[in-house]
């Protein structure tokens, strides 16, 4: 958390299976998760991590980790930052311009 203050990290939401001691919807990682949305949610991204590399357990289901996503981050807007802006930012993508 002291390297969010720094403005010199992101936090990339993703793996979370990897560290959670209990099965999906790995509930022990949201504590964790709502701090670091709570603090600073203009430095995080989400990812699946697909195709999960050094992942010894059962395959996650894609699908079900985008499920997780409005558990893990419950406001619209910090979502929309964290699956649109903070990438932008992060990346230097340009923004796409939406449609009617």
């Amino acid at each position: 958390m002291s390297l969010l203050d720094t403005d010199r990290c992101w936090i990339k939401l993703a793996s979370l299976y990897r560290l959670s001691s209990q099965p999906y919807p790995h509930a022990d990682m949201l504590p964790m998760i709502h701090r670091v949305v709570a603090a600073r949610p203009d430095r995080m991204i989400w990812g699946s991590n697909w195709p999960h590399p050094i992942h010894t357990g059962p395959m996650p289901n894609d699908g079900d980790l985008v499920d997780l996503i409005p558990l893990w981050v419950p406001d619209a807007a910090d979502r929309h930052r964290m699956l649109v802006d903070n990438p932008q930012a992060l990346y230097g993508f340009e923004p796409v311009p939406r449609q009617a």
